[in-house]
């Protein structure tokens, strides 16, 4: 497969709106296929946090988060993060990046903002 095959499939992958990665029956469509189906080491199922997931593993996971409200935590996962832990990460970059920036040292709804105008429609 050419490049532009696995961008494709790479930006479909990352699109929140398909279920490229892990649809109905994904499993077993994969299984039955020998060449894609060697080449993966373990089968693993992700499935996206709960509210109350995201509230208790957010907080933990940088310290960044350990003090910021859980009102803009559910805010920012309803709005961009959608439980996606890698989602997370990715904003976690980005407000640590913003923080440095603008000199801040908390998250504000002001930060998160222009989060958002830098990771576009997640």
């Amino acid at each position: 497969m050419k490049k532009t095959g696995f961008e494709f499939w790479r930006h479909l992958w990352d699109d929140k709106h398909t279920n490229i990665a892990g649809g109905d029956g994904c499993y077993k469509v994969l299984r039955r296929e020998p060449m894609p189906a060697s080449r993966i080491f373990i089968w693993q199922e992700f499935t996206r946090m709960s509210k109350d997931e995201v509230r208790e593993t957010i907080p933990a996971f940088h310290p960044v988060w350990a003090d910021a409200d859980t009102a803009l935590i559910d805010a920012i996962d309803k709005q961009a993060a959608h439980g996606s832990f890698r989602n997370w990460a990715k904003i976690t970059t980005h407000i640590l990046a913003g923080m440095k920036k603008l000199n801040l040292k908390q998250v504000d709804e002001d930060l998160v903002r222009w989060v958002y105008s830098k990771i576009g429609g997640m």
